[in-house]
């Protein structure tokens, strides 16, 4: 495992160091401590990833608040309520899971070209706003719970609203999370989707913004404003999953998903 580590680790030092250091200093294996931030500031000038980042903040904000919604009123409907068909019904359910998301875009796009959805926000987020995965995840969850929490709440007159809003979400705040970190983490790493269906930068998202800009230069690679625009993109995620691993973590051991 540490040299599997060891390994992913490099090109993201790499990254690291040529981000930080000049360009000439940064392309030699010379060590100097010359430092700089001029490869960001011109990166933040040369393109709008300001718009960009609010772009995404709004798409995995928009869609993880419709998710979590969603996926509570079914994970607690095929946890705890009985009804005609409903191992059937989960089973489909199920079935997206297995079907990549690259299969579904021909049918999105249509979809979307008739609702004339195109190169909007609410046409990224649309065809992720229910999650298989979070409605499997959170529904072992709900599974566990005591039973007697559920009845002891309806002796003293909750409703099925209120149970599910007192007992089972507060219970469930590990498996919220761990599910939040997984939602953000890929709507903010999302590409095809976003390139086939933006065309402005009102809606463009930071990874499309990203390979946009990596492309504008005419002549070369330069490898220093691209490592500082690549940071700039990843810095908040690797933040966030590194301030609720341990949350992410416990949830999906507790969960019955080893």
């Amino acid at each position: 495992m540490l040299a599997v580590g060891v390994v992913w680790l490099i090109p993201f030092v790499w990254v690291i160091w040529t981000a930080f250091r000049p360009k000439d200093a940064g392309m030699n294996s010379f060590l100097t401590w010359q430092w700089t931030l001029e490869h960001f500031a011109r990166v933040w000038e040369g393109a709008p990833f300001a718009q960009y980042y609010l772009n995404t903040l709004t798409i995995a904000g928009g869609v993880l608040a419709v998710q979590l919604f969603s996926l509570t009123l079914a994970a607690y409907a095929f946890a705890r309520l009985r009804f005609f068909g409903r191992d059937v019904v989960f089973m489909l359910f199920l079935v997206q899971i297995m079907v990549p998301a690259d299969v579904l875009i021909f049918s999105n796009y249509h979809v979307l070209k008739e609702f004339g959805l195109l190169d909007t926000k609410l046409g990224i987020m649309l065809p992720y706003f229910a999650s298989a995965f979070g409605i499997f995840l959170l529904r072992q969850t709900f599974k566990q719970m005591p039973l007697e929490l559920e009845e002891a709440a309806m002796v003293e007159g909750c409703s099925r609203i209120g149970i599910l809003w007192r007992i089972f979400v507060p219970l469930s705040l590990p498996v919220y999370i761990s599910f939040a970190v997984v939602s953000v983490s890929y709507q903010w790493n999302n590409f095809l989707w976003p390139l086939i269906v933006t065309n402005s930068v009102e809606n463009r998202p930071l990874t499309v913004g990203l390979a946009m800009f990596a492309q504008s230069f005419e002549t070369g690679a330069q490898w220093a404003e691209v490592s500082a625009a690549t940071l700039l993109v990843v810095a908040p995620l690797l933040i966030g999953f590194l301030l609720f691993q341990r949350k992410f973590i416990n949830s999906f051991m507790h969960s019955g998903i080893k």
